[in-house]
């Protein structure tokens, strides 16, 4: 779990660690980052023009087999040396999202500059050069530490991709992405099942998306590629709610999977894939219908832009979801509203 090497400035809010450079007297700030970022990614030797105003923030969230950690911080470039490797070396790989700013990136063979919304992996085992451009705005990026152990083609393999500009909007990326900048907020909410669940999927995410670059899928575990495939599915079910047609049949063509192996992946499913589409149409309906200010909406109208094409079925299904009519729910959200309106 992330702690800063002088056991000051953290803080813990659930599963969700932080460390913040403000609670630390600003003669001391820098240094204590250094520590920081040494304890808990790797040794480097860092230089910034804002030392003496320093200012960093990290969030992390420990995983069952990795760490998910968004760092904010003054500009800095950061080196990592022969000797230090040689000194302490975990034998980790890290996945990069630049989030803010923009970084240069220089490993092995390779040198890359990164963008808002870019990826790339580096490596604890080789000299790294991290320079974080100063553009009078904070860094901001989140890490996922993945040990070697986890990726593919292992014996070094995947040190092929680093410090390389890795597709961040297309297949395992795309969703990736995403998951990596909103864990940290979900994992507030999350008990520990559920948070054990969220990482195996980061996970399984990555080495898919590190596995696909290096052509080397087809090695991966079964249960990882299942995992990913089931990710990419509930992310188009979720983006296409609206859609009358989305059926099990479409969704199974969109993924170049036959009916049944769709059916057999939501077997480890709380529910199979209908009635998943059917909760989650209904689940929108009732904070629609919930939400004084969308009172102006029919409830027709509610139930179409969900996907329903049925007034009558709509209201069955809801009925029997909630124990009350689409029309009891949205009178029950106005009576609560003009009961706390200030009289």
């Amino acid at each position: 779990m992330l702690k800063d090497a002088s056991g000051q400035g953290a803080t813990a809010a659930g599963p969700v660690v932080t460390v913040d450079a403000g609670s630390i007297p600003a003669p001391d700030r820098f240094g204590w980052w250094s520590d920081m970022v040494g304890h808990e990614v790797m040794a480097v030797s860092i230089r910034s023009p804002h030392s003496a105003r320093f200012q960093g923030r990290v969030e992390a969230v420990d995983l069952p087999h990795g760490q998910v950690s968004t760092f904010s911080n003054s500009p800095m470039t950061a080196h990592r040396s022969p000797v230090q490797i040689r000194r302490q070396d975990p034998e980790e790989y890290f996945l990069i999202l630049v989030r803010g700013s923009s970084i240069r990136l220089e490993q092995g063979r390779g040198v890359v500059c990164l963008d808002v919304g870019d990826m790339a992996l580096f490596s604890t085992s080789h000299p790294l050069v991290c320079e974080f451009h100063d553009r009078d705005q904070p860094v901001r990026v989140t890490l996922l530490r993945l040990p070697r152990a986890l990726l593919p083609q292992t014996g070094g393999g995947a040190d092929r991709l680093l410090a390389e500009s890795l597709p961040a909007r297309t297949g395992s990326a795309a969703l990736l992405g995403p998951y990596l900048a909103g864990l940290p907020e979900a994992a507030r909410a999350c008990e520990p099942p559920e948070l054990a669940r969220l990482g195996a999927i980061g996970v399984d995410l990555a080495t898919s998306f590190l596995a696909t670059r290096l052509g080397g899928r087809d090695t991966l575990p079964v249960e990882t590629r299942k995992t990913v495939l089931l990710a990419r599915i509930n992310a188009f079910i979720d983006h296409r709610l609206a859609d009358p047609e989305l059926r099990p049949a479409a969704i199974a063509a969109h993924h170049h999977i036959s009916v049944r192996t769709l059916h057999l992946l939501f077997r480890s499913e709380p529910e199979p894939v209908a009635a998943s589409i059917r909760r989650r149409r209904l689940e929108h309906c009732h904070a629609d219908l919930a939400d004084p200010a969308l009172r102006h909406r029919t409830i027709g109208e509610t139930a179409a832009r969900w996907g329903f094409r049925h007034a009558a079925d709509f209201s069955r299904a809801f009925r029997s979801a909630y124990e009350a009519s689409p029309s009891e729910v949205r009178a029950r959200a106005l009576d609560a509203k003009d009961a706390c309106a200030p009289r």
